[in-house]
């Protein structure tokens, strides 16, 4: 499998919208086929089911890359490094090898000084390997880059799939040698259905995900499908040895609409 820094892989298994049991048993099966990379979040409420799932898969901790994210709440001197640790003891373990700022977005309108530098304190006090963002915009990681500089910034996770290329932010982004981490990539199975995707696949005698991971994977992204099903964890993991052609890869990327799937009411202003 192939890493990000020598230490993330570039394929993981993401959690949003999986609670309870079924978070517990979608993690598992990932482990079990061969995930080492799980994403969760504070928000999620799936902590603790993603922590007893690694507990229970057996797998060392050494072997796994465990992101989560912290909480809008949390974004205050106050808070911050005390969810983190509450965040560790739901995930069984010590240390997160990513802990990342969720939304830029503090519900008390805390400066971005000030939880930044939380985060950084994360890290000095060994909760955390790596530190980065996600749903940072061009004008907001401008702004965190006073506070932090770029080489501490291990990814900006945001919402890329071909339905929303997110290709202004990308390019800021290794301007900057600021890995992207894509999540959505699927666009809720929106793009799944699409004709082309459809015919690409056809064509290589592969699934539609399995051309979307491998398109995620040539823009040089990082990825974090999620699914409940032990035939579609498959299919996305297949997808990171699949290779496309580049117009094919052209193809999809034309596909852009900017359809944008997570737009709550606190997010930023997107670039376009």
């Amino acid at each position: 499998m192939k890493l990000i820094h020598n230490e993330m892989p570039v394929l993981g298994m993401g959690t949003f919208r999986l609670e309870d049991d079924i978070a517990y048993n979608s993690v598992k099966m990932a482990l079990e086929l061969g995930y080492r990379h799980i994403d969760t979040a504070q928000i999620y409420g799936n902590e603790a089911q993603v922590g007893q799932a690694i507990v229970d898969s057996q797998v060392e901790r050494h072997e796994l890359f465990i992101t989560t994210k912290v909480w809008n709440a949390n974004l205050n001197t106050n808070s911050f490094i005390k969810s983190v640790r509450e965040s560790l003891e739901k995930l069984k373990t010590d240390y997160v090898d990513l802990l990342l700022i969720h939304w830029p977005s503090p519900e008390s309108n805390e400066p971005m000084k000030e939880y930044l530098e939380q985060l950084i304190e994360a890290k000095n006090q060994g909760l955390a390997k790596n530190i980065g963002v996600s749903n940072f915009t061009i004008d907001l990681l401008e702004e965190a880059l006073k506070t932090i500089p770029a080489s501490e910034l291990f990814t900006n996770q945001v919402e890329v799939h071909p339905y929303l290329t997110n290709e202004k932010l990308r390019a800021y982004c290794d301007s900057k040698n600021i890995h992207v981490t894509g999540y959505m990539p699927f666009a809720v199975g929106k793009v799944l259905s699409d004709d082309v995707i459809i015919e690409i696949a056809k064509s290589k005698g592969v699934t539609p995900a399995e051309i979307v991971i491998a398109w995620s994977l040539s823009l040089g992204l990082s990825t974090i499908p999620s699914s409940t099903k032990r035939s579609n964890l498959l299919y996305n993991l297949k997808g990171e040895n699949l290779q496309l052609s580049s117009e094919e890869i052209s193809k999809i990327s034309n596909l852009n609409i900017n359809d944008r799937q997570a737009n709550p009411d606190f997010s930023p202003k997107w670039d376009i």
